[in-house]
């Protein structure tokens, strides 16, 4: 079965960097569209990274653009949220979801039911 695996959050203070991995399993990386969203207590899930299935191109919601970088490998079926200068405004439960491609490209950044093989989430706060 499809399954997805978040890590890497953690306690960080403004400013600082800190790296999210995806890691996927029981199906073909290549061919899915990658979205990495976010969720905090109160508020709606946010669309934050994506990166589109066969190669295809990435995308930034414009709250991150310039911060954060994704990446995918998929060979090693991992797919990575690189992110620099964060804010206490990041703070966050960070998913990444996986939609059959091809779709759009770029894909687009908004959280919808089509990525429904998330996983369980990492925990990233943001604080001084």
């Amino acid at each position: 079965q499809l399954q997805l695996v978040e890590s890497g959050g953690g306690l960080v203070q403004p400013g600082k960097s800190l790296r999210l991995s995806c890691a996927a399993a029981g199906f073909d990386l290549y061919t899915y569209t990658i979205l990495w969203f976010r969720q905090a207590p109160g508020k709606e899930s946010e669309g934050v990274s994506c990166i589109t299935a066969r190669g295809g191109n990435a995308n930034y919601a414009d709250s991150v653009k310039g911060r954060f970088t994704i990446s995918r490998d998929d060979a090693k079926k991992t797919v990575n949220l690189h992110m620099n200068s964060l804010k206490p405004e990041d703070t966050a439960v960070y998913y990444c979801g996986a939609l059959m491609g091809p779709g759009p490209n770029p894909c687009r950044v908004t959280f919808s039911g089509a990525y429904n093989y998330w996983g369980q989430g990492t925990q990233v706060t943001v604080s001084a």
